[in-house]
């Protein structure tokens, strides 16, 4: 490992020692719905909408019979409202009706489902089944090249693939989670925090 990588590491450590995903749900599947509902969005905006949605819907037979005007009134103030109800509606049809309401550990089934890609089945594999992959999110994104861990021209697939070589297969889920919390708080898009930053000597965007 060179020493700019575990620069990286133990600063992540250190700001970040019990990193976790901050959207909340309580059964596997309200992961899954979370996280397709977060795209462009913020997840405390979603925490918000879903704390309705999964009171209104507590399983996933209720919410593939709801009336899709409902939820779009509960889910509006998180953009892209229409599209992402129909999402929700399909999603929890299928798992209830294919999977017996079971989330499967199964990539290629995950993204078959309406609105979850990649990044969204990386998030749901890695905190449900403890699959070790990285989820790469705008942020993840950002710090990947502000710290020169990928390329600017880099998509979110090649960063993947170069954070998995770099860090410890089993550190894949704590370094995804610590990399989302620090571009959320700390290397902000606009106006990061580099002045207190101790990985400033090693960014591009600071130099």
């Amino acid at each position: 490992m060179t020493g700019s990588m575990k620069t990286i590491e133990n600063y992540l450590d250190e700001l970040f020692p019990d990193a976790r995903c901050e959207l909340n749900y309580s059964k596997d599947y309200e992961l899954l719905l979370a996280t397709m509902l977060s795209a462009q969005t913020t997840d405390k905006r979603v925490n918000m909408v879903t704390a309705s949605l999964f009171e209104k819907y507590p399983s996933l037979s209720a919410l593939s019979k709801a009336n899709i005007e409902d939820v779009i009134e509960i889910i509006k103030p998180i953009g892209t409202f229409r599209r992402k109800a129909i999402n929700l509606i399909e999603i929890s049809r299928r798992l209830d009706e294919e999977c017996n309401g079971q989330l499967p550990n199964d990539r290629e089934y995950l993204e078959s489902l309406p609105g979850v890609g990649r990044k969204t089945a990386n998030v749901v594999l890695s905190n449900i089944y403890n699959v070790p992959c990285i989820a790469v999110d705008t942020h993840v994104s950002r710090v990947s090249k502000r710290l020169k861990l990928a390329s600017e021209m880099d998509d979110p697939l090649t960063i993947e693939r170069k954070l998995s070589r770099k860090f410890k297969k089993e550190d894949l889920c704590k370094r995804h989670h610590q990399m989302v919390l620090f571009g959320r708080y700390h290397c902000t898009a606009r106006n990061p925090k580099c002045d207190n930053c101790k990985l400033k000597n090693i960014c591009s965007y600071y130099k």
